[in-house]
């Protein structure tokens, strides 16, 4: 029974804090629903954890046209017609090899799977992800998030100004072509996470960040830094080693925000702070492609 009780506990822990942007969470339940692994209210609960409300508008006329959203009167449509907007252009494929939907999350000096020169370039490298979407007769689409809050009152004391999140609007882009992007084997990309991990952390843990400078509990910031993550949830189809990688990832994203935060005050000399970016740096590069492995492996899950 104790066995039992631990195993749940990981599962649970697996599927509680690998969704770290709003386009993983659409793309991984909207695949599931158009592969019938989920119900629409899926998708959309999915969403309601991200913000209250939601919006999709289309850019240009020929998203307009793609996906039935209004031009060029631009109304913005509710979460619902978010939906429909993916499901008009995926089709209603029985067997999606590969799935319709895939996700990019680019970074300065890497923006695989981005149309070169294009707005939706500009936006989701600004945004820092986006969502794809390629319908069975070729038409291709990107769509990328934008968080809105509310508005800051002025005459209040800085410290009191904290916006407030009101909506995620999601932004419809015409593409001129479908992406042609190599996405690392999940196998490689977590051995590769777990070496790149340990060699961090031999070099951070020599350096005693957090310690010189004063914090008592850095994994205690590690675990804050996790637990915002917590209240999403991943399709019950996705793979246990999928899952395992985005957990590791999580874990790793966290260290690199927490080390970066006390090292300024944690490290002893200049020359201790240089070899703590350069163990940190490289961990950013892998974790990202440690996570693009992982929600790959999940999208084409759903349609085995």
């Amino acid at each position: 029974m104790q066995r039992l009780k631990k195993a749940a506990s990981t599962w649970n822990h697996y599927t509680a804090s690998i969704m770290w942007c709003p386009s993983v969470s659409l793309s991984l339940w909207a695949n599931a629903w158009l592969a019938g692994q989920a119900a629409p209210d899926d998708v959309l609960d999915a969403l309601s954890a991200w913000a209250p409300t939601h919006s999709v508008t289309a850019y240009d006329s020929v998203a307009a046209g793609h996906t039935g959203l209004p031009w060029p009167d631009v109304d913005d449509a509710g979460a619902v017609s978010l939906l429909q907007t993916l499901r008009t252009v995926a089709g209603r494929s029985i067997d999606a090899q590969p799935p319709a939907i895939s996700v990019a999350l680019p970074v300065p000096g890497d923006v695989r799977g981005l149309a070169p020169g294009t707005q939706f370039q500009r936006d989701a490298l600004a945004s820092g992800e986006a969502i794809i979407v390629t319908s069975p007769a070729g038409d291709t689409i990107g769509v990328v998030p934008e968080f809105e809050y509310d508005d800051v009152d002025d005459e209040l004391p800085d410290c009191d100004r904290v916006p407030e999140l009101c909506a995620l609007s999601w932004t419809v882009y015409s593409l001129p072509a479908a992406p042609l992007v190599d996405y690392r084997d999940l196998g490689e990309a977590e051995y590769e996470l777990r070496s790149a991990v340990r060699s961090a952390a031999d070099t951070l843990g020599a350096l005693q960040l957090g310690a010189a400078g004063g914090i008592d509990d850095p994994r205690g910031l590690v675990e804050q830094v996790l637990e915002t993550g917590r209240h999403h949830r991943a399709p019950e189809h996705a793979p246990t080693r999928a899952l395992r990688v985005l957990e590791n990832a999580a874990h790793v994203d966290a260290i690199i925000t927490v080390s970066s935060g006390l090292m300024p005050i944690g490290t002893q000399s200049a020359s201790e702070a240089q070899i703590a970016n350069a163990a940190l740096r490289p961990l950013a590069s892998i974790v990202r492609s440690a996570r693009i492995a992982a929600v790959t492996a999940i999208l084409h899950s759903a349609w085995h």
